[in-house]
């Protein structure tokens, strides 16, 4: 048969059609380009939601107070200067450079120390479980506060006992406005909604109890909003912050005002600043300033460095970090005029000492600015704004956390998780499982198992030993100098040597002097300072702090007993203009021409053997 002439036309035409049926071919299984931020407003906000959350309110005012007002602040602002802000940088700028979130910055940089990426992730895990329960209560709060008569402000509902007592009913002759002065046996209204309305505590951990269901539906609600404002990815994310990261600060400013407004709210102003220098020779003031700076930034946990991933490899991260750094100190300064001028005037009222009053955690949200706003003119208005502030607070921490998961594990099975609906399934698998976790913190012995979480897995010494690998791994095994460099590629110039220094030295020495002066103070947990808990329930506690810390040794074993080549053998395939960084180098090269498919990839800091490392084919 002879063959049919073929011009150039013919040819084209054929080239055209297998070129069409190639791209519809791998149109169903493209994967999704990595996203960014719609613009730099949304970073902003995002980091400002994650970083400013309930320590803010609840935490850093009572600090102040009870180490010497005023003089706390000397601590604190040291611990800023040479450990959170330097920390801040070095998470953010990592993120930024590499384009990679929590686990594959550490893969891309040090492969040895992957294992810090994981450690990371398990603690967001286990915070998400367990602090989301906070956002549950305040919704029950919330939903309580619109009722004709707030029902914590009275002694009439089905909860209440005999001894129930009205605290806000001061009179002249009635010496008994709060427990202190009240009868052994008595006991508040808003105790006693606390305790018996959302809490109901049963005797211990080992009696789990009854599931309280209002509780569980506030905890599903609060899942839900977490899923919407993260399934999308930082295109949902950064949009939902534009309410979640500013109404909160509208809603303070509006409590301060007021606040201040209120008789005897000087009195509550002088008690939070005025200065006591004696107290500086505690060296637990220097510990709880510490500790709060690591708490309050929420550094260390990859949240700052799968945010910063997002950001134009251009940005100026070193100008980002310190204006953020100063708005999370300067809103926890100011939150403190809105509590501690309700409380003075709530200790004016009541005729009691303002140390009566003054509480800490749960304690200050749940128990004494309710009692405040029934003493204030439309209390149901002032609970409202209160509990939505609340809410905000903790949800955004709360979606921004779970964003940092889903970039982490994105960025680790890209090919996977990027394809077609698979990130929003998997989101939704893990909101289900962090939901079903958390049901066992809304029975009757949720507390007791809250409490358990925030001792050992987010507290103190976790934080400060990731602090002491994190700037230990950049500082020396990395390289502070080469960081720096990579930071001036992005921006422009160098930031100060004194972070520098930090983190080679400072950081690490202190955060170390920091963590044995805990460990030497350690005492057994105990809860409300009455009830031992079970030998069980420490096991338990150490297991869930040991299980985020064990994976960087575990990690650095496995990658030790798997790969070929020298401890510190670093492969770099060929030099790259620094100028493009990893953001243009982070996956596959895809080249197509016509029916032939090319592949270049492009290994960069990779820990496997430069023989092993793929070329085109």
């Amino acid at each position: 048969m002879r063959a049919l002439p073929l011009d150039n036309v013919s040819l084209s035409n054929m080239a055209d059609s297998v070129c069409k049926r190639r791209s519809l071919l791998t149109a169903s299984h493209t994967i999704k380009e990595r996203g960014k931020w719609g613009s730099k407003k949304e970073f902003i906000l995002s980091v400002a939601g994650a970083i400013i959350g309930l320590g803010n309110v609840w935490r850093f005012p009572y600090l102040c107070y009870k180490n010497g007002g005023g003089a706390f602040l000397i601590p604190y602002s040291l611990f800023l200067v040479l450990c959170g802000i330097p920390l801040f940088l070095l998470e953010t700028a990592l993120g930024q450079y590499t384009s990679q979130g929590g686990i594959m910055c550490w893969r891309k940089i040090c492969p040895l120390f992957e294992g810090m990426g994981y450690a990371s992730q398990i603690i967001i895990f286990y915070g998400s479980v367990s602090y989301i329960v906070v956002s549950a209560w305040a919704f029950l709060y919330l939903f309580s506060s619109f009722s004709k008569e707030l029902p914590w402000a009275t002694c009439d509902n089905e909860w209440n006992t005999d001894n129930c007592v009205v605290i806000n009913t001061y009179n002249a002759t009635a010496n008994w406005t709060s427990p202190v002065n009240a009868s052994s046996s008595s006991s508040s209204s808003i105790m006693e909604f606390w305790q018996r309305r959302v809490l109901n505590l049963s005797s211990g951990i080992e009696t789990l109890g009854n599931l309280r269901w209002d509780l569980a539906l506030c905890l599903l609600l609060c899942w839900v909003i977490c899923y919407f404002c993260v399934w999308k990815g930082v295109k949902s994310t950064g949009k939902a912050t534009y309410f979640t990261a500013t109404f909160p600060f509208l809603l303070l400013a509006v409590l301060c005002v007021r606040g201040l407004t209120l008789p005897g709210a000087l009195h509550g102003i002088k008690y939070y600043l005025y200065p006591d220098p004696a107290r500086l020779a505690d060296p637990r003031v220097w510990v709880d300033a510490g500790t709060q700076i690591l708490y309050s930034y929420a550094v260390c946990l990859g949240f700052l460095t799968s945010l910063g991933s997002y950001n134009k490899y251009n940005n100026n991260c070193y100008r980002d970090s310190l204006c953020l750094c100063l708005l999370n100190s300067g809103t926890s300064f100011t939150s403190g005029f809105a509590i501690f001028s309700v409380l003075g005037y709530m200790s004016q009222k009541q005729g009691v000492d303002i140390s009566v009053v003054a509480e800490s955690g749960p304690g200050l949200v749940f128990i004494v600015y309710p009692q405040a706003v029934t003493l204030l003119p439309w209390p149901q208005v002032w609970s409202v704004c209160f509990f939505t502030m609340i809410i905000l607070l903790g949800i955004d921490s709360q979606f921004v956390g779970l964003e940092s998961i889903m970039t982490s594990l994105t960025d680790v099975y890209p090919s996977h998780i990027r394809r077609g609906r698979h990130r929003e399934l998997y989101l939704l698998l893990i909101c289900c499982i962090s939901f079903g976790f958390g049901l066992f913190l809304v029975s009757e012995a949720g507390p007791y198992i809250l409490q358990i979480f925030d001792h050992y897995v987010c507290s103190g010494p976790t934080l400060l030993m990731m602090a002491i690998f994190q700037s230990v791994i950049i500082g020396w095994i990395y390289g502070a100098e080469r960081f720096y460099d990579n930071i001036k590629d992005m921006i422009g110039y160098k930031p100060l040597p004194l972070i520098k220094y930090c983190w080679m030295y400072a950081t690490p020495l202190i955060c170390l002097g920091t963590l044995v002066f805990l460990l030497l103070q350690h005492s057994p947990l105990m809860f409300s300072n009455t009830y031992r808990y079970p030998w069980w329930a420490y096991y338990i506690g150490w297991f869930l702090a040991t299980s985020s810390l064990s994976a960087i040794p575990l990690n650095m074993i496995w990658k030790l007993s798997k790969e070929e080549g020298t401890l510190w053998h670093v492969s770099v395939s060929q030099k790259i203009n620094m100028k493009q960084g990893l953001h243009k180098l982070s996956t596959c090269l895809h080249c197509y021409s016509c029916c032939r498919r090319h592949y270049v990839t492009i290994w960069l800091f990779s820990p496997a053997s430069q023989n092993n490392r793929p070329g085109c084919r």
